[in-house]
């Protein structure tokens, strides 16, 4: 197969690019430190392993985090965190543009904030949601499935060779974070498929929506459903009928079904949109947002950790400032003036976070 997708991907200039979007926000860490000590001999070194396909992945760094909730990230390799910046640099238009439109994570020009946009110009113009997540997502993203997608697209044998190598060293990484689920037509070898795609990883965050466009097209085409938005594995349907929007959830969990994922069905509801919907942190009505509890909370105890941590001198101010600046720069997009000027207010530091931001943030 023509390999001109390949040759574009290990250019020095596509390399080099993508070390650099790898290296942002973390050149004084040591592993993105360790790769620019000689930086041009380490791309010319990997873009010869990248030609000659005897590239690996290497092993996984894993931590937990616990907010908004728990979920296990796998850090790879800095070398292979170029790799996978190489690589969405090259693939990543070829998927873009088959993407729906409402589909809103980990794309330029899209994003949190765009989505919640969204869902609200929508709920003033249908009367009923259906709000639906899947269950484990990243754990359970299956890779023939997955691979299968991508081949689809990608006609280079060299850049699917190199997808492999990616999938293959991701296997098995979140085994602990899944729950077997049999599907129909399921023998007992179905327990050793591999599945699952390491959060954390640029590639597992790109793929993902690769993985679930074909499902968008069904909700929108097969489905009809003419007021659709996906944020990674959280849809919401609205409709003005709510016997329409029960009868697309069965179709859902039929549909799924086939992509090995299920959702969390007790908590899939026909709502009206006045009564608001939680969605990405924030619970959104028509005509207004308001910040989701578990939200606030967790702020609150990091705050005053972190409050605690630059009094006892383990933290700078501006490290204390950041965490601010970083949450109100997200709360700002809900009702949330009088609480943040309460929560800060409540504590002897005053923040440039209190004057800077005006109710009209």
């Amino acid at each position: 197969m023509d390999s001109t997708l390949f040759q574009s991907l290990t250019q020095w200039e596509n390399l080099w690019t993508a070390y650099r979007k790898a290296a942002r926000g973390k050149r004084g860490l040591q592993p993105a430190a360790q790769f620019e000590h000689q930086v041009a001999d380490r791309i010319i070194d990997l873009q010869a392993d990248l030609r000659r396909r005897i590239y690996k992945p290497g092993g996984y760094r894993h931590f937990a985090i616990c907010e908004p909730k728990r979920r296990k990230i796998s850090a790879a390799p800095f070398q292979d965190r170029v790799v996978h910046h190489a690589l969405c640099n090259v693939i990543e238009p070829l998927f873009d543009r088959r993407f729906i439109p409402d589909s809103y994570a980990n794309r330029q020009g899209k994003g949190t904030h765009s989505a919640l946009d969204r869902l609200q110009e929508l709920m003033r113009n249908y009367r009923y949601v259906l709000r639906m997540d899947i269950v484990k997502h990243f754990p359970s993203l299956d890779h023939a499935l997955l691979f299968d997608e991508l081949a689809k697209v990608i006609h280079d044998d060299s850049v699917l060779w190199l997808i492999a190598q990616i999938l293959d060293g991701g296997a098995g990484v979140l085994d602990d974070e899944y729950e077997m689920v049999w599907f129909p037509g399921d023998d007992l070898l179905a327990v050793n498929r591999p599945r699952g795609l390491p959060i954390g990883n640029l590639t597992s965050q790109f793929w993902s929506n690769c993985f679930m466009n074909p499902f968008d097209w069904f909700v929108i085409r097969s489905l009809g459903c003419p007021a659709y938005v996906r944020y990674v594995d959280d849809c919401v349907l609205l409709s003005d009928s709510k016997s329409t929007l029960f009868a697309w959830k069965r179709a859902i969990i039929d549909r799924l079904a086939g992509l090995r994922l299920t959702i969390h069905e007790s908590e899939a509801q026909v709502v009206p949109a006045k009564s608001g919907v939680p969605w990405l942190g924030f619970v959104v009505y028509p005509d207004h947002r308001m910040l989701k509890h578990r939200n606030l909370v967790n702020f609150t105890r990091r705050f005053e950790r972190n409050l605690h941590l630059y009094r006892a001198g383990t933290i700078s101010f501006a490290e204390l400032d950041a965490g601010v600046q970083g949450w109100i720069n997200h709360v700002r997009y809900a009702d949330t003036w009088g609480l943040r000027r309460s929560i800060l207010e409540e504590h002897a530091i005053r923040f440039s976070s209190i004057s800077q931001c005006r109710p009209q943030c």
